[in-house]
């Protein structure tokens, strides 16, 4: 159990670290397929852009949120995929409009 709760908290350190001291954010927004909206924070690093924030917005109106501080949960949690924002087609949207879904 050690090496679980070890690898959690690198997890934990990686996202944390990401998030405290990215400079340049990403913000996208993302429809899947059950009608839901997706909308993420993404930071760049080596060379990727990595999820630090995750909201969706599900099509019965409820917000799941996922970042360091709230990993998974029952409904989902935050991807630990890099990002490519050019293979899913998704245009940028302005850091107002993530925060507005991210802290309703």
């Amino acid at each position: 159990m050690v090496g679980l709760e070890c690898t959690r908290a690198e997890t934990v350190a990686y996202f944390q670290a990401l998030d405290e001291n990215g400079t340049l954010r990403y913000h996208f927004p993302h429809a899947d397929e059950e009608g839901g909206l997706w909308y993420i924070e993404a930071v760049p690093d080596c060379g990727e852009l990595i999820v630090i924030k995750q909201a969706e917005l599900t099509s019965a109106g409820r917000l799941h949120r996922y970042s360091w501080e709230h990993l998974e949960d029952e409904h989902g949690g935050l991807t630990d995929q890099a990002f490519d924002p050019e293979e899913d087609s998704l245009e940028a949207i302005p850091a107002e409009e993530f925060q507005r879904v991210w802290t309703w």
